[in-house]
């Protein structure tokens, strides 16, 4: 032990007066942190959680205040109208409610939100099914040294670039389909007004059924990879006590595990049908970006994202700037479809939640 003066026994040298200065600052700052601690952590909680909802908020107030011109010019009639011109852009300006645009500018987005419609429901009627049984696989029948890479690949295709998967559908699956399956389809199709639809002609690939196929193949990893979560989370003395009572594998499945699960497949399905409306350079690719409701399931067609990259280019020339706030309105129509699929689903979590336990109705 060092001691003062060299001699053995001593006490200890006391510590510079410079360490002697910095300690009591430093054990106040800790000793502040560890008292306003509760409080620093409760204020960070209010700001994560309000802060997705100001972000969303304040897009919307943005889209809205931008496409307030076009709201006041194309009415109600942008909803229902199929109409889409930008005008003459040598003629006269026009004013309309006090809003300038060009002469003759007509445009009406039923066709955009519906083709939106149709290939995100497409998507989702393929992808769920396959989604919960690849999910059910991988934690149910699959051994652990399959299905742990097997699920890691399917969390990779999550993350693959949807440029990649455009240039393929567009090149190769397209085609594909057009020359070896879609005909099949087609020509064994009864000729009835609804089944009418999945009829001639087929066309070469580009076109909403592609588009469908190839969303659900995107949006399959989103709900494959929550819902295979889910059904890890599933204790095992109620599969247990369901194969004891003498279920099948299937009644197991439906009867308990299906059930106990239920919310939180609404809640990945709602993941990836959100992927499925938003997305856009794949689509641009595979649908052909046709203006018009598509006349049958293999016609080409364009959805609400599509539209906003095709056009945006060609809404810059207009001086007015009438088209770019017409832009902002279809974006503003895609968050509203945005946000009333949640708001359905969360409406549908929580009849679910309330009509029954995990396995069957109380």
């Amino acid at each position: 032990m060092k001691a003062i003066g060299g001699t053995a026994g001593d006490l200890p040298g006391a510590p510079p007066a410079k360490a002697m200065r910095r300690a009591p600052a430093a054990r106040r700052i800790v000793d502040a942190l560890r008292s306003s601690e509760e409080q620093l952590w409760r204020w960070t909680a209010r700001v994560a959680v309000v802060l997705p909802l100001a972000a969303l908020v304040f897009a919307i107030t943005v889209l809205a205040i931008k496409a307030y011109p076009a709201i006041i010019v194309n009415g109600w009639s942008f909803l229902t109208g199929s109409s889409w011109t930008y005008g003459s852009s040598y003629g006269a300006t026009v004013h309309t409610h006090g809003v300038a645009h060009p002469m003759g500018s007509s445009f009406g987005a039923w066709p955009l939100i519906l083709g939106t419609i149709q290939t995100s429901a497409v998507a989702v009627v393929i992808a769920l099914p396959i989604s919960i049984g690849a999910a059910f696989a991988l934690t149910e029948r699959l051994p652990r040294w399959v299905s742990q890479p097997l699920g890691f690949a399917v969390e990779l295709l999550a993350g693959f670039p949807s440029v990649i998967i455009g240039l393929w559908g567009i090149l190769t699956f397209g085609p594909f389909l057009a020359r070896h399956v879609y005909p099949h389809i087609a020509d064994h199709m009864p000729d009835v007004p609804v089944l009418r639809y999945f009829r001639n002609p087929v066309g070469h690939g580009e076109g909403l059924l592609t588009a469908g196929i190839v969303l659900a193949l995107m949006i399959v990893p989103i709900i494959t990879a929550t819902t295979r979560d889910l059904f890890g989370q599933i204790p095992p003395l109620p599969k247990e006590g369901g194969e004891a009572l003498g279920m099948t594998d299937w009644e197991v499945a439906r009867r308990i595990s299906l059930r106990w699960v239920r919310s939180g497949i609404i809640g990945a399905t709602v993941l990836g049908l959100g992927r499925a409306l938003g997305e856009t350079i794949a689509v641009v690719m595979i649908t052909g970006s046709i203006l018009h409701v598509a006349p049958n399931i293999y016609s080409p067609m364009t959805t609400i994202a599509a539209t906003i990259l095709t056009q945006l280019d060609g809404a810059l020339t207009d001086g007015t700037g009438f088209a770019v706030a017409t832009l902002a309105e279809l974006a503003l129509v895609l968050a509203v479809i945005s946000v009333a699929v949640n708001l359905v689903a969360r409406f549908i979590v929580k009849r679910s939640g309330r009509l029954g336990g995990p396995v069957g109705r109380a």
